[in-house]
């Protein structure tokens, strides 16, 4: 049987150093990088199949936008996003609840898929921000949460991202939106920039899980 194809734009945003570029090539490549050195937004293009569909998936990895400008942008033109933060640092909590309040303030209610995602789990030593002030907060906002840890496995993050696409797919066939344009990578381009390198180098109750 031959499987529908469709196209999901999703923006990962989140405070310097929370581990947003590591969660992203995680989920993408199953790889860790722990250091990374991006001054600017990269745009992977990444293709999935589950649930018998395959989404032709454009991750947006921002680098501060806010400074930038480009917030509202990316904001209008994301179909989902990931909301990161660190849970060993605590103002970067306090802004991923800004972002989520941003996001309710700019996008109809019910109409975009959301997720807030706890990173750097296993570093439980140095956590600052519990699991269920994560989970609080996401209940506040009506949004999926999930804790991962980029470091330890892919496997947290893969099951974030998927559970954040079937969310968007099924706002998508009640609600389609027009489609902005922006200057896109494959995944393989952009992981030696990211790291430095030149290219020829290579309100309801939502479902929250702790990986």
């Amino acid at each position: 049987m031959k499987m529908t194809v469709n196209r999901i734009r999703v923006v990962v945003l989140g405070s310097a150093r929370c581990g947003k570029s590591a969660v992203v090539v995680r989920y993408l490549t199953k790889r860790y990088i722990g250091e990374y050195s991006s001054t600017g937004d990269f745009r992977y293009q990444h293709r999935v199949a589950f649930d018998g569909v395959t989404s032709e998936v454009e991750v947006l990895d921002t680098c501060g936008c806010a400074k930038r400008g480009c917030l509202a942008e990316h904001l209008r033109w994301g179909d989902a996003f990931a909301i990161v933060y660190s849970v060993c640092d605590r103002r970067s909590f306090a802004a991923a609840a800004e972002l989520l309040a941003l996001l309710e303030r700019t996008r109809l209610p019910g109409c975009t898929a959301v997720t807030l995602l706890g990173n750097k789990r296993d570093l439980e030593h140095a956590r600052v921000v519990k699991a269920e002030e994560g989970q609080e907060l996401s209940l506040r906002f009506g949004c999926q949460f999930y804790e991962v840890s980029a470091a330890e496995s892919s496997a947290g993050a893969a099951l974030a991202f998927q559970a954040l696409l079937r969310e968007a797919r099924a706002i998508a066939l009640l609600l389609p939106t027009p489609r902005r344009k922006l200057a896109a990578y494959s995944v393989s381009k952009v992981i030696g920039s990211i790291l430095g390198l030149s290219n020829k180098s290579v309100r309801k109750k939502r479902p929250s899980l702790s990986i």
